[in-house]
């Protein structure tokens, strides 16, 4: 009986579709865009924190960002790397472990969408009522939102999580290369009614309450725009708006793409591969549109090519 326990405390792992002759340059591949991901997030954090002229609500709240993105490709890639290049025997997760990472991975996806909105309020707040904005978005609301974002959404996913662990198990195969929600209560041969009901309000509830606000806080922004005659305030409000938008709408239609893969079993390969390119696309890419938005982060850039260039001609000289 103690076998039996410990066989099924120990998870067996589906790996990504990679052939044994590529399997060395996907880990090569992944393994640059993972520091690729820590280096312009975290440096990006760094930035805003030594430039005096970034202290200000829209760069604070893009740091919470910037680290719920470092975190989440934390959580994900090096798992996969290591599973990239060992033996489909050798795949194998413990159960505690595997609770750790599904919370950390419905975690990191939830807080994107909660920073996301407290980003168009910040936006909002910004361009529909400037004169206020000072007094609105002080450090001390700064600070009131991002622990916001972050607590409710811990105790949404603690929730979430909470109802899968309390269900025995019967299998030990998860149909994912990393673990997720799905893939916990998937162990279960329980019924799974409370988990389906509460994992629909969960989603309905957060992209509901994400969509809802960043619609009307644009359509508000839009209205503004229009009664506002100035076209270079709406310009520059319109650039900063665009950026927020892209983040966002590329956030929402991969999780939709995830959500609808998860309903068609025999396109369960795509599914793994859109699951995993969320962890790193994203967080790639919102570095990349936030990171070139901002002034200080382009002159960086810019100075360390020049001294690339100034190095290169004194080494040919």
């Amino acid at each position: 009986m103690e076998n039996q326990t410990v066989s099924m405390d120990i998870l067996l792992l589906e790996r990504l579709q990679v052939t044994p002759q590529t399997s060395t340059i996907a880990f090569i591949l992944l393994l640059l865009v993972y520091i690729f991901i820590l280096v312009s997030n975290l440096g990006l954090v760094a930035l805003i924190f030594r430039t005096r002229s970034l202290h200000q609500p829209m760069y604070l709240l893009l740091c919470n960002m910037s680290i719920n993105d470092a975190f989440g490709a934390t959580i994900v890639i090096p798992h996969v790397l290591r599973d990239v290049l060992i033996s489909n025997s050798e795949r194998y997760i413990h159960y505690f472990c595997c609770v750790i990472q599904g919370f950390c991975v419905h975690f990191h996806a939830s807080a994107s969408h909660s920073v996301l909105m407290i980003m168009a309020f910040d936006r909002y707040v910004a361009i529909c009522n400037p004169l206020r904005y000072a007094t609105i978005m002080t450090n001390s609301m700064v600070v009131k939102l991002s622990v916001a974002a972050w607590a409710v959404v811990f105790i949404m996913v603690a929730i979430l999580v909470g109802l899968s662990v309390r269900l025995s198990r019967c299998r030990r195969v998860i149909l994912n290369p990393f673990c997720d929600n799905a893939s916990l209560f998937s162990l279960s041969c329980e019924s799974l009614i409370i988990n389906h009901i509460y994992g629909l309000s969960y989603t309905v509830v957060l992209l509901g309450s994400s969509m809802g606000s960043v619609t009307l806080t644009y359509l508000k922004i839009a209205y503004a725009c229009l009664r506002n005659k100035n076209k270079n305030l709406n310009s520059k409000a319109l650039q900063t708006c665009a950026t927020h938008l892209a983040v966002y709408i590329i956030l929402l239609v991969s999780g939709f793409i995830i959500v609808i893969l998860h309903r068609f079993p025999q396109l369960s390969g795509h599914r793994k591969v859109a699951s995993f390119l969320g962890h790193v696309a994203l967080p790639t890419l919102n570095a990349v549109i936030y990171g070139l938005q901002i002034k200080e982060v382009r002159k960086t850039i810019k100075a360390v090519f020049n001294n690339n260039k100034v190095s290169q001609m004194n080494v040919k000289r």
